[in-house]
């Protein structure tokens, strides 16, 4: 997460400082990807031919990313240009051909994408396509974790995530420099009341994705809204620490949105326990 404070208005010191739109956006490309998971879900899994990711490859795959993270740092401007604009026009691509199958029309949205970054590149258009890469990704991707791999993988990716921002640095300086590139790789929104701007990774927006999704996959569709609401409850108390005590520019998200999940999954259980007959209730307990 990026605080960019600068606070408007006058005689406004006073006031404690809130914020509602990441939260709401938040909790609505969270919604979105569980609908549009469940609605691709067969299309997606048989891409994969049913695969699941093990324990070693949610390990694997957090390692390459604190790699990449550190990588992004050392390489060249242009050359991280064209390997990200490159690979989000595959994706692009790719999930349009899933959907319509026709790849005529699969060709539209990466070409938008291009056109748009070199000529028509703006605030609102950026955040768009961090939007729509989100959900893409979430989507794409979360037919390969289970419930086990997904804890596993928010977890490391969190100590990934602290080590990064605190430790070496890096993401906040990997942050820095695409945010210079115009890459759309975090979300960037003005605060509403706060008067600020604040920044949220595709990472991190990807996670608390992923996280609803398996909790709809695992329970219902239902429990994975909630488990959005949740994190965007976690993200907005977070958000009042953030404006009103200043702590970090750069903060790793992703003990927040962990910390939402939980608290929306302990919530799914105690719902689904009192739900329980009393005799499955003292199975239960006494398990």
């Amino acid at each position: 997460m990026v605080n960019h404070g600068f606070t408007v208005g006058l005689g406004c010191e006073n006031l404690m400082h809130l914020d509602i739109i990441l939260p709401i956006v938040i909790f609505t490309i969270a919604t979105a990807s569980v609908i549009l998971y469940q609605r691709f879900e067969k299309v997606i899994a048989s891409l994969f031919e049913e695969k699941k990711f093990t324990t070693r490859d949610a390990v694997l795959m957090v390692v390459s990313m604190g790699v990449m993270v550190t990588v992004i740092v050392f390489i060249p401007s242009q050359a991280l240009q064209i390997i990200f604009i490159a690979a989000y026009s595959y994706m692009l691509f790719t999930f349009t051909y899933l959907a319509l199958k026709k790849w005529f029309f699969a060709l539209l949205p990466p070409a938008a994408f291009v056109v748009s970054y070199f000529w028509f590149w703006n605030l609102f258009v950026f955040n768009l396509f961090v939007v729509v890469f989100a959900i893409l990704i979430t989507v794409y991707l979360s037919s390969l974790f289970s419930w086990k791999t997904v804890g596993i993988f928010a977890a490391l990716l969190t100590v990934m995530d602290v080590i990064q921002v605190f430790m070496t640095g890096h993401m906040g300086e990997s942050a820095t420099k695409m945010i210079q590139l115009k890459l759309p790789v975090l979300i960037m929104l003005p605060t509403y009341p706060a008067g600020m701007l604040i920044g949220l990774g595709l990472g991190d927006i990807f996670l608390a994705g992923l996280l609803a999704v398996q909790t709809a996959v695992k329970y219902d569709r239902k429990a994975g809204i909630l488990v959005a609401g949740w994190i965007s409850i976690a993200m907005l108390i977070f958000e009042i620490a953030l404006f009103n005590i200043g702590f970090a520019k750069f903060f790793p998200a992703t003990v927040v949105v962990v910390a939402g999940w939980l608290m929306g999954a302990a919530s799914q259980r105690l719902t689904s326990f009192k739900r329980l007959p009393t005799s499955r209730k003292e199975e239960r307990l006494k398990d």
